[in-house]
Protein backbone atom coordinates (compact mmCIF):
# COMPACT_ATOMS: atom_id res chain seq x y z
CA UNK A 1 0.00 0.00 0.00
CA UNK A 2 1.33 3.50 -0.97
CA UNK A 3 2.00 5.40 2.25
CA UNK A 4 -0.51 8.49 0.95
CA UNK A 5 -3.03 5.46 0.92
CA UNK A 6 -3.15 4.93 4.84
CA UNK A 7 -6.44 5.93 6.34
CA UNK A 8 -6.83 4.70 9.71
CA UNK A 9 -10.10 6.25 11.01
CA UNK A 10 -13.21 3.66 10.97
CA UNK A 11 -15.17 6.28 12.74
CA UNK A 12 -15.68 10.05 13.90
CA UNK A 13 -18.01 10.86 16.95
CA UNK A 14 -18.79 14.08 15.44
CA UNK A 15 -18.33 16.34 11.88
CA UNK A 16 -17.17 19.96 11.92
CA UNK A 17 -19.29 22.18 9.56
CA UNK A 18 -18.05 25.47 7.96
CA UNK A 19 -20.06 27.30 10.80
CA UNK A 20 -18.34 25.69 13.30
CA UNK A 21 -15.60 28.39 15.01
CA UNK A 22 -12.37 25.99 15.24
CA UNK A 23 -9.50 26.79 17.56
CA UNK A 24 -6.30 25.46 18.09
CA UNK A 25 -3.53 25.28 20.79
CA UNK A 26 -0.71 22.61 21.47
CA UNK A 27 2.93 21.61 20.25
CA UNK A 28 4.09 23.00 17.23
CA UNK A 29 2.31 20.13 14.77
CA UNK A 30 -0.79 22.31 16.11
CA UNK A 31 0.13 25.26 13.84
CA UNK A 32 -0.15 22.55 10.83
CA UNK A 33 -3.66 21.87 11.76
CA UNK A 34 -3.93 25.58 12.16
CA UNK A 35 -2.72 26.39 8.28
CA UNK A 36 -4.63 24.12 7.17
CA UNK A 37 -7.67 25.10 8.78
CA UNK A 38 -7.46 28.54 7.36
CA UNK A 39 -6.54 27.41 3.87
CA UNK A 40 -9.61 25.53 3.41
CA UNK A 41 -11.76 27.99 4.61
CA UNK A 42 -13.24 27.20 7.58
CA UNK A 43 -13.86 29.41 10.31
CA UNK A 44 -10.95 29.20 12.58
CA UNK A 45 -10.57 31.56 15.39
CA UNK A 46 -8.02 33.90 15.62
CA UNK A 47 -8.60 36.38 18.55
CA UNK A 48 -5.09 38.18 18.77
CA UNK A 49 -4.07 38.20 14.98
CA UNK A 50 -1.21 40.59 13.73
CA UNK A 51 -1.42 44.01 12.46
CA UNK A 52 -2.13 43.50 8.55
CA UNK A 53 0.29 45.44 7.39
CA UNK A 54 3.15 42.82 9.23
CA UNK A 55 5.01 41.06 7.00
CA UNK A 56 3.76 36.84 7.75
CA UNK A 57 7.73 36.25 8.02
CA UNK A 58 7.94 39.02 10.92
CA UNK A 59 4.34 38.32 12.31
CA UNK A 60 5.40 34.69 12.83
CA UNK A 61 8.36 35.15 14.83
CA UNK A 62 6.68 37.16 16.80
CA UNK A 63 3.78 34.44 17.45
CA UNK A 64 1.08 35.94 15.36
CA UNK A 65 -1.34 33.60 13.65
CA UNK A 66 -0.12 30.54 14.61
CA UNK A 67 -2.58 29.66 16.81
CA UNK A 68 -6.03 30.88 17.96
CA UNK A 69 -4.23 33.24 20.47
CA UNK A 70 -0.59 34.45 21.08
CA UNK A 71 0.18 31.68 23.50
CA UNK A 72 2.99 30.44 21.68
CA UNK A 73 3.62 26.51 22.12
CA UNK A 74 1.49 24.84 24.68
CA UNK A 75 3.59 21.41 25.06
CA UNK A 76 1.93 19.78 28.60
CA UNK A 77 -1.69 19.15 29.82
CA UNK A 78 -0.61 20.91 32.70
CA UNK A 79 0.23 24.14 31.04
CA UNK A 80 -3.06 23.98 29.14
CA UNK A 81 -4.44 23.77 32.44
CA UNK A 82 -2.86 26.71 33.66
CA UNK A 83 -3.18 28.90 30.63
CA UNK A 84 -7.05 29.29 31.09
CA UNK A 85 -6.85 29.89 34.86
CA UNK A 86 -4.64 32.52 34.71
CA UNK A 87 -6.36 34.13 31.69
CA UNK A 88 -9.13 34.27 34.34
CA UNK A 89 -7.40 34.77 36.99
CA UNK A 90 -8.18 31.75 38.70
CA UNK A 91 -4.07 31.17 39.34
CA UNK A 92 -1.69 34.07 39.32
CA UNK A 93 2.01 32.63 39.37
CA UNK A 94 4.39 34.19 41.97
CA UNK A 95 7.14 34.27 38.91
CA UNK A 96 5.11 35.89 36.52
CA UNK A 97 8.23 37.83 34.49
CA UNK A 98 11.70 37.52 33.89
CA UNK A 99 14.40 40.27 33.34
CA UNK A 100 17.50 39.48 31.30
CA UNK A 101 19.84 42.60 30.62
CA UNK A 102 16.96 45.36 30.59
CA UNK A 103 14.16 43.46 28.85
CA UNK A 104 11.66 41.59 30.17
CA UNK A 105 10.39 38.73 29.11
CA UNK A 106 7.02 36.29 29.64
CA UNK A 107 8.03 33.36 31.55
CA UNK A 108 5.04 31.13 30.05
CA UNK A 109 5.60 32.49 26.48
CA UNK A 110 9.36 33.35 26.47
CA UNK A 111 9.57 33.16 22.34
CA UNK A 112 6.45 35.28 21.28
CA UNK A 113 8.66 38.51 21.57
CA UNK A 114 12.37 38.51 20.18
CA UNK A 115 14.40 40.59 22.32
CA UNK A 116 11.69 40.38 25.03
CA UNK A 117 10.12 43.40 26.13
CA UNK A 118 11.13 47.22 26.67
CA UNK A 119 9.43 47.69 30.43
CA UNK A 120 7.26 46.00 32.38
CA UNK A 121 4.59 48.28 32.24
CA UNK A 122 4.93 47.21 27.83
CA UNK A 123 4.81 43.33 29.03
CA UNK A 124 1.65 43.57 31.41
CA UNK A 125 -0.30 45.56 29.36
CA UNK A 126 0.31 43.40 26.18
CA UNK A 127 -0.33 40.33 28.90
CA UNK A 128 -3.66 42.26 29.58
CA UNK A 129 -4.78 41.83 26.25
CA UNK A 130 -3.42 38.79 25.62
CA UNK A 131 -5.51 37.33 28.65
CA UNK A 132 -8.29 38.83 26.82
CA UNK A 133 -7.72 37.20 23.27
CA UNK A 134 -7.52 33.72 25.19
CA UNK A 135 -10.88 34.09 26.84
CA UNK A 136 -12.76 35.24 23.83
CA UNK A 137 -10.83 31.97 22.53
CA UNK A 138 -12.48 29.27 25.20
CA UNK A 139 -15.64 30.82 25.26
CA UNK A 140 -16.28 31.25 21.43
CA UNK A 141 -15.04 27.91 20.42
CA UNK A 142 -17.19 25.18 19.01
CA UNK A 143 -14.04 23.52 18.28
CA UNK A 144 -10.99 23.01 20.32
CA UNK A 145 -8.03 20.63 18.59
CA UNK A 146 -5.44 20.47 21.01
CA UNK A 147 -2.01 18.41 19.99
CA UNK A 148 -0.58 16.45 23.28
CA UNK A 149 3.39 17.63 22.90
CA UNK A 150 5.42 16.38 26.03
CA UNK A 151 5.78 14.73 29.10
CA UNK A 152 8.38 16.41 30.43
CA UNK A 153 8.45 19.79 31.86
CA UNK A 154 9.84 22.37 34.60
CA UNK A 155 7.88 23.82 37.14
CA UNK A 156 8.35 26.36 39.91
CA UNK A 157 9.00 24.94 42.85
CA UNK A 158 6.39 27.47 44.76
CA UNK A 159 3.40 26.97 43.27
CA UNK A 160 3.66 24.42 40.27
CA UNK A 161 3.49 27.07 37.83
CA UNK A 162 4.65 25.34 34.43
CA UNK A 163 7.03 26.41 31.80
CA UNK A 164 7.27 25.55 28.19
CA UNK A 165 10.55 25.36 28.31
CA UNK A 166 13.24 25.39 31.33
CA UNK A 167 14.46 28.46 32.44
CA UNK A 168 17.15 29.75 31.51
CA UNK A 169 17.21 28.30 27.57
CA UNK A 170 15.67 30.71 26.37
CA UNK A 171 14.95 33.28 28.84
CA UNK A 172 15.41 33.76 32.86
CA UNK A 173 17.93 31.82 35.00
CA UNK A 174 17.52 28.53 36.27
CA UNK A 175 17.68 27.93 39.62
CA UNK A 176 17.52 24.30 41.80
CA UNK A 177 15.97 26.29 44.25
CA UNK A 178 13.02 27.46 42.67
CA UNK A 179 12.44 25.41 39.68
CA UNK A 180 11.80 21.64 39.47
CA UNK A 181 11.61 18.92 36.79
CA UNK A 182 8.28 17.06 35.89
CA UNK A 183 7.80 13.76 34.23
CA UNK A 184 3.63 13.66 34.01
CA UNK A 185 2.21 9.96 34.08
CA UNK A 186 -0.68 9.22 32.66
CA UNK A 187 -2.86 10.09 35.76
CA UNK A 188 -1.58 13.34 35.78
CA UNK A 189 -2.24 14.44 32.58
CA UNK A 190 -6.14 12.87 32.53
CA UNK A 191 -6.74 14.58 35.94
CA UNK A 192 -5.19 18.12 34.26
CA UNK A 193 -7.40 17.23 30.69
CA UNK A 194 -10.55 16.47 32.50
CA UNK A 195 -9.83 19.67 35.50
CA UNK A 196 -9.50 21.76 32.01
CA UNK A 197 -13.02 20.22 29.88
CA UNK A 198 -14.96 20.92 32.94
CA UNK A 199 -13.77 24.51 33.77
CA UNK A 200 -13.82 25.31 29.93
CA UNK A 201 -17.57 23.79 29.46
CA UNK A 202 -18.33 26.51 32.82
CA UNK A 203 -17.85 29.42 30.46
CA UNK A 204 -18.76 27.20 27.24
CA UNK A 205 -20.95 24.31 27.42
CA UNK A 206 -21.17 23.59 24.19
CA UNK A 207 -17.40 22.93 23.40
CA UNK A 208 -15.60 19.95 21.49
CA UNK A 209 -12.26 18.84 22.02
CA UNK A 210 -10.28 16.88 19.76
CA UNK A 211 -6.77 15.95 20.67
CA UNK A 212 -3.93 14.21 18.53
CA UNK A 213 -0.55 13.67 19.87
CA UNK A 214 2.65 15.29 18.06
CA UNK A 215 4.59 13.01 16.09
CA UNK A 216 7.43 15.41 16.62
CA UNK A 217 10.48 13.70 18.41
CA UNK A 218 11.50 14.97 21.80
CA UNK A 219 14.87 17.10 20.85
CA UNK A 220 16.17 16.23 24.56
CA UNK A 221 15.15 14.74 28.03
CA UNK A 222 15.78 15.91 31.16
CA UNK A 223 16.37 12.19 32.32
CA UNK A 224 19.19 10.11 32.31
CA UNK A 225 18.64 8.17 29.32
CA UNK A 226 18.73 8.42 25.39
CA UNK A 227 16.24 10.62 23.83
CA UNK A 228 14.89 8.10 22.13
CA UNK A 229 13.49 6.11 25.32
CA UNK A 230 12.20 9.01 26.30
CA UNK A 231 10.13 9.62 23.12
CA UNK A 232 8.89 6.48 22.80
CA UNK A 233 7.67 6.83 26.68
CA UNK A 234 6.12 10.19 26.42
CA UNK A 235 4.19 9.99 23.16
CA UNK A 236 3.06 5.89 24.66
CA UNK A 237 1.83 8.18 27.83
CA UNK A 238 0.11 10.65 26.06
CA UNK A 239 -1.68 8.41 23.97
CA UNK A 240 -3.11 6.46 26.51
CA UNK A 241 -4.08 9.54 28.31
CA UNK A 242 -5.66 10.61 24.82
CA UNK A 243 -7.28 7.52 24.90
CA UNK A 244 -8.95 7.38 28.30
CA UNK A 245 -9.98 10.93 27.70
CA UNK A 246 -11.95 9.98 24.80
CA UNK A 247 -14.72 8.07 27.00
CA UNK A 248 -15.86 11.34 27.91
CA UNK A 249 -18.82 12.94 25.90
CA UNK A 250 -17.81 15.06 23.30
CA UNK A 251 -14.14 14.62 23.30
CA UNK A 252 -12.19 12.35 20.50
CA UNK A 253 -9.11 11.29 19.54
CA UNK A 254 -7.64 12.03 15.93
CA UNK A 255 -4.63 9.51 14.77
CA UNK A 256 -2.38 12.14 13.35
CA UNK A 257 0.38 10.17 15.24
CA UNK A 258 -0.03 6.94 13.89
CA UNK A 259 -0.59 8.27 10.49
CA UNK A 260 3.44 9.99 10.49
CA UNK A 261 5.24 7.33 12.30
CA UNK A 262 3.03 4.36 10.53
CA UNK A 263 5.82 1.38 9.15
CA UNK A 264 4.39 1.62 5.97
CA UNK A 265 5.46 5.73 5.63
CA UNK A 266 8.96 4.65 6.79
CA UNK A 267 10.76 7.56 7.81
CA UNK A 268 9.95 9.57 4.57
CA UNK A 269 7.21 12.17 6.44
CA UNK A 270 10.36 13.27 8.58
CA UNK A 271 13.25 15.54 7.19
CA UNK A 272 16.56 15.61 7.07
CA UNK A 273 16.73 16.41 10.87
CA UNK A 274 13.99 13.28 11.90
CA UNK A 275 12.02 16.18 13.75
CA UNK A 276 10.30 18.33 11.41
CA UNK A 277 7.42 16.87 9.35
CA UNK A 278 7.67 17.44 6.05
CA UNK A 279 4.54 18.81 3.75
CA UNK A 280 3.62 15.74 2.21
CA UNK A 281 3.64 14.12 6.20
CA UNK A 282 1.07 17.47 7.25
CA UNK A 283 -0.66 17.21 3.50
CA UNK A 284 -1.86 12.91 4.19
CA UNK A 285 -3.08 13.99 7.99
CA UNK A 286 -4.81 16.70 6.93
CA UNK A 287 -6.43 14.66 3.99
CA UNK A 288 -7.71 12.02 6.32
CA UNK A 289 -8.90 14.78 8.75
CA UNK A 290 -10.88 16.53 6.27
CA UNK A 291 -12.74 13.52 5.00
CA UNK A 292 -13.64 12.26 8.14
CA UNK A 293 -14.48 14.99 10.31
CA UNK A 294 -15.70 17.87 7.91
CA UNK A 295 -19.41 17.80 6.63
CA UNK A 296 -18.21 19.74 3.38
CA UNK A 297 -14.32 19.75 2.98
CA UNK A 298 -13.72 22.53 0.67
CA UNK A 299 -11.20 23.47 -1.55
CA UNK A 300 -7.76 23.23 -0.08
CA UNK A 301 -5.99 27.23 -1.07
CA UNK A 302 -2.74 26.49 -2.34
CA UNK A 303 -0.10 27.20 0.21
CA UNK A 304 2.02 29.98 -2.07
CA UNK A 305 -1.85 31.87 -2.42
CA UNK A 306 -2.10 31.64 1.27
CA UNK A 307 1.66 32.96 2.13
CA UNK A 308 3.90 34.53 -0.62
CA UNK A 309 7.07 32.72 -0.64
CA UNK A 310 6.53 30.16 1.58
CA UNK A 311 7.44 27.31 -0.90
CA UNK A 312 10.59 28.74 -1.71
CA UNK A 313 11.60 29.52 1.44
CA UNK A 314 10.51 26.15 3.47
CA UNK A 315 10.60 23.98 -0.17
CA UNK A 316 9.07 20.49 1.22
CA UNK A 317 9.81 20.64 4.81
CA UNK A 318 6.85 22.30 7.14
CA UNK A 319 8.33 25.48 9.28
CA UNK A 320 6.72 25.63 12.42
CA UNK A 321 8.14 27.78 14.87
CA UNK A 322 8.94 25.38 17.81
CA UNK A 323 10.14 26.71 21.18
CA UNK A 324 12.04 23.21 21.83
CA UNK A 325 14.00 22.88 18.53
CA UNK A 326 16.15 25.57 20.44
CA UNK A 327 17.41 23.07 22.52
CA UNK A 328 18.96 21.56 19.09
CA UNK A 329 22.83 21.97 19.26
CA UNK A 330 24.15 24.13 16.49
CA UNK A 331 25.16 22.30 13.56
CA UNK A 332 29.07 21.70 13.20
CA UNK A 333 31.50 24.47 11.59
Amino acid sequence: MPPGDLDPVVEFPFLISRTDRIAAAGSCFAQHVARHLRGRGFDFLDEEPAHPLLPADTAARYGYNLFSARYGNVYTSRQLLQLLRRAYGRFVPSEDAWSDEGRVYDPFRPGIQPGGFATRQEYELDRIQHFAAVRRVFEQADVLVFTLGLTECWASRDDGAVYPLCPGTLAGSFDPQRHQFLNLEVEDIQADMQAFIDELRQVNPRVRLILTVSPVPLSATALDRHVLVSTTLSKAVLRVAAERLCQLPGVAYFPAYEIITAPSAGASYFAEDLRSIREQGVEHVMRVFFRHLCATPGEAVPVAAQEPGFVSRMHDVVDAMCDEARLDPPPPA
